[in-house]
């Protein structure tokens, strides 16, 4: 059975051929520009021309850790700093909720994500005197799993903690492999019956900080229609841009990469289309990876 020509992008060779419809990208960043280990250096070229030509570019990453930390991570990585004019991070939207509501909170994540939280005034407290949970992601992504955290979960819920997710993917690649997310966790809290609120993508508030980067670089309101939304991941890139209302480019080969066959085959049409067939949101346009 064919798929319906809804659901089938158009396969573009690069970037070059989608840039004179657009003033401004909002590109994620792990699977896009990197993939955890080494940049992909046709895509920080792609960017930078882009930007060359007049173009804004805002990195929007559901990293849950301060922009400026995200700086020094894509420094280590030889990102160029030519490819973008802003970063926005899911941990500076969960600083602002935070900052918002000063209930204290109990915090899971690695020690590197601890950044986000310097000079809060809501008290980190154990999770028995909790109100809010906060996960930026798992202790040890390298070796563990959601169900490592299930006798945790299940006590933050007998508690009715509000689950903060600072990092709403649920995996991401790493050298060619998939590692566990925050978003995992969170998923798992609602399927406990918690709550839980999300502070990347695809949801609002990041993107809204995003657009408002993009209007004071280039001095005005942003059309929409003029925006073109860059990711790997359907369930937060792609859908993200889809509730935003912007065009969406997709670069296959990021997590999707084995669901797709990209390990064994270039990206053909069918099988995208076979792939995004079963999925509620699909991506106007895609390629392996961005380049120009």
């Amino acid at each position: 059975m064919n798929a319906p020509a809804s659901v089938v992008p158009a396969l573009v060779s690069g970037l070059a051929e989608l840039a004179p419809r657009y003033d401004v990208i909002l590109s994620d960043i792990w699977g896009v520009l990197h993939n955890g280990l080494a940049a992909y250096p046709g895509a920080g070229e792609a960017l930078t021309r882009f930007r060359e030509k007049g173009g804004t570019v805002v990195l929007i990453t559901n990293a849950p850790r301060p922009a400026i930390d995200v700086v020094k991570m894509l420094d280590n990585l030889r990102v160029l700093r030519s490819a973008w004019d802003g970063i926005v991070t899911s941990g500076d939207v969960t600083r602002a909720m935070l900052e918002a509501d000063s209930s204290p909170f109990f915090w899971l994540g690695p020690e590197r994500d601890k950044p986000i939280f310097d000079g809060l005034k809501a008290p980190m407290v154990p999770l028995s005197e909790a109100r809010n949970f906060v996960c930026t992601g798992l202790l040890d992504d390298d070796l563990e799993g959601p169900d490592d955290y299930a006798a945790m979960l299940a006590e933050a819920r007998a508690h009715d903690l509000t689950f903060i997710c600072a990092n709403p993917d649920l995996v991401v690649e790493r050298g060619g492999r998939l590692v566990y997310c925050a978003g995992a966790l969170a998923q798992a809290y609602e399927n406990l019956g918690g709550k839980t609120i999300y502070a990347g993508k695809p949801f609002g508030p990041i993107y809204q900080e995003a657009l408002a980067i993009a209007a004071s670089v280039r001095g005005g309101p942003i059309d929409l229609s003029r925006v073109l939304a860059i990711g790997d991941a359907i369930r937060t890139d792609v859908a993200g841009a889809k509730k935003l209302g912007v065009d969406c480019l997709f670069c296959a080969r990021g997590i999707h990469t084995h669901e797709l066959g990209l390990d064994e085959k270039p990206l053909h049409g069918e099988a995208l289309a076979r792939f995004l067939s079963a999925l509620e949101h699909h991506p106007d346009y895609a390629m392996e990876l961005l380049g120009w």
